[in-house]
């Protein structure tokens, strides 16, 4: 009954932990507040594909590449059904637009936000592939939440640690860079090549739990380590999801 109850509390604590860092990241749909009703902003699109934007006012919407000094564009929100339709044009993998929304109510026009919201673009990732990737990232966090409590509770930790460590490798280094290649064209754009966040906090984990492996290949894997190994894998994970992902830099030709 302990062990069940204890997977039942890892499972919750992955399920909270996934779930904060992806409502929290920059690529989730910014929600507003619309006469009572909320509505959501596309931050993220695919490649290929224009980004719409369905609200119940007429408006139009401002945009301009990212970083940029463009002209702001116009794009006119017009009757579809029983809202408004606008839609952005699509942007190669990783490029990125700044866009602003403002809507007619009661005679006037009104910013749908205080900031401008930016939305990505990014490259269509075979299904499978992605569902793959998923469940392989959070059955390691599973398992290294699962692992943690193993210590807490004085459990055998070998066969715990070994699960985590390889569902990590294959997470960080073989569906990961799968997945990038697809979405942004590029198998790693972590270090030492970039800065991506999410390339990064896989690769950071991954190296979290090597030193409790190499200990549990000797059969001498301890408390401790597992305790550190899982507490950086925690911090890792609260950065939210795709923060400092990859981006596209535009040529001063295209800022106009």
């Amino acid at each position: 009954m302990k062990r069940i109850l204890l997977w039942v509390l890892a499972f919750l604590l992955t399920v909270a932990l996934a779930a904060y860092q992806r409502l929290t990241g920059p690529t989730h749909p910014k929600r507003i507040k619309i006469a009572g009703k909320t509505y959501r902003l596309p931050r993220s699109g695919v490649s290929g594909k224009p980004a719409c934007i369905n609200l119940p006012f007429e408006g139009k919407i401002l945009y301009r590449h990212h970083k940029t000094r463009e002209p702001w564009k116009e794009i006119p929100l017009v009757k579809k059904g029983q809202e408004f339709q606008g839609c952005l044009p699509t942007e190669p993998p990783a490029g990125k637009l700044d866009y602003e929304v403002l809507l007619k109510i009661d005679g006037k026009e009104v910013p749908a936000t205080k900031n401008l919201v930016t939305i990505r673009f990014k490259g269509e990732v075979p299904p499978l592939v992605l569902i793959l990737h998923i469940l392989v990232i959070f059955s390691a966090m599973l398992l290294a939440t699962r692992t943690f409590l193993a210590a807490l509770f004085g459990e055998n930790l070998r066969v715990y640690v070994f699960w985590t460590f390889y569902l990590f490798l294959a997470g960080a280094f073989l569906l990961g860079p799968l997945v990038q290649k697809y979405a942004f064209g590029v198998f790693w754009s972590g270090f030492p090549f970039g800065f991506d966040l999410t390339d990064n906090k896989s690769l950071i984990a991954l190296l979290a739990w090597l030193y409790p492996y190499l200990r549990a290949l000797k059969g001498k894997v301890t408390t401790k380590s597992v305790a550190v190994a899982w507490l950086i894998m925690l911090v890792v994970f609260l950065i939210p999801h795709s923060l400092l992902g990859s981006e596209l830099k535009y040529t001063n030709s295209s800022q106009g």
